[in-house]
């Protein structure tokens, strides 16, 4: 019995062994399954995508960026000085003389395209993370990003205390029995932009217990304005931040006054970088969200 436990608990520390050593490695496929040659040690990082740069920051690693994208400045602080490439036309022959280890882009930059294909061609690891859809897959690019930068543990650290934090909300969710419903507006009239089922905004809204008014439909949608009267939320919130006053322009909105959100004032801003960039922030969207739909539920959140 003796030799058997002994020979069980061996098993068991190799089996951690191994599966931390899976943890630490880095990854030989990009998140969108191509083939990349990770280098053993990064030293310098262009990311172009601020998602991606959030993540860089929460690792301690803003002192290794060479370049970024125009839109990461607005988000960390700190890389003003950087050279700043357009996400969807990037200058590669810019990046290229900024000899980084390791270049990050999103789905954006390959609308038209593969623009990396020289980087590629010149040695430089090129990795393309898309923009993912649900919470899990923003979780897997966060440790994704981690494990190509050396830092498996840190960003299994950043994933649990992100999955921590929804668990904590989710048994709040669970509770609530009178659902209200829920618009929210990433864009706003005259052409409004919302969300159905298919994304990660709308697993938020049915973690806090609320339902998404266009759940039925899949994925990021146009909104027709009658369609979005006649759904008669119970609460609005909003993620525009291209204008001043983006709550009171809706609820000075002419043929809105009946829709309950409106008549009742529950219309509510939410951070925009918080909810649009698919990375461990997101939490704080979904806090944000919370207090906004359920205030008496959520207080202990509030700020």
């Amino acid at each position: 019995m003796k030799h058997l436990t002994q020979l069980l608990c061996a098993l068991v520390a190799l089996a951690l062994a191994l599966s931390c050593a899976a943890l630490a490695e880095a990854p030989t496929e990009d998140r969108a399954g191509n083939a990349i040659a990770v280098p053993a040690e990064v030293e310098s990082i262009v990311s172009l995508a601020p998602s991606i740069t959030q993540v860089v920051e929460a690792l301690g690693l803003t002192g290794k960026l060479v370049g970024v994208d125009t839109q990461s400045p607005l988000y960390v602080e700190g890389l003003d000085a950087l050279p700043q490439f357009d996400m969807m036309a990037p200058d590669v022959e810019q990046i290229a003389a900024l000899e980084p280890d390791i270049v990050f882009a999103s789905g954006i930059s390959y609308l038209d395209g593969d623009p990396f294909a020289a980087l590629e061609g010149m040695g430089i690891c090129v990795v393309d993370i898309p923009s993912s859809t649900s919470i899990a897959a923003v979780g897997e690019d966060v440790l994704f990003t981690a494990q190509c930068l050396g830092m498996a543990d840190e960003g299994q650290a950043l994933v649990d205390e992100m999955n921590a934090k929804i668990d904590e909300i989710a048994a709040i969710g669970a509770t609530i029995e009178d659902k209200k419903t829920v618009l929210f507006e990433i864009s706003a009239l005259p052409s409004i932009y919302s969300f159905g089922a298919g994304t990660f905004l709308d697993e938020m809204i049915a973690i806090i217990g609320a339902e998404n008014v266009f759940a039925a439909q899949e994925g990021w949608i146009a909104v027709n304005e009658e369609d979005a009267v006649a759904a008669n939320p119970d609460v609005i919130l909003t993620s525009v931040n291209y204008i001043d006053d983006p709550v009171g322009e809706i609820l000075a909105r002419p043929g809105w006054e009946a829709v309950t959100a409106v008549t009742n004032q529950d219309v509510h801003y939410i951070d925009n970088g918080a909810s649009s960039l698919p990375n461990q922030h997101i939490v704080d969207a979904l806090i944000e969200m919370a207090v906004a739909v359920y205030p008496d539920a959520y207080a202990e959140y509030a700020e």
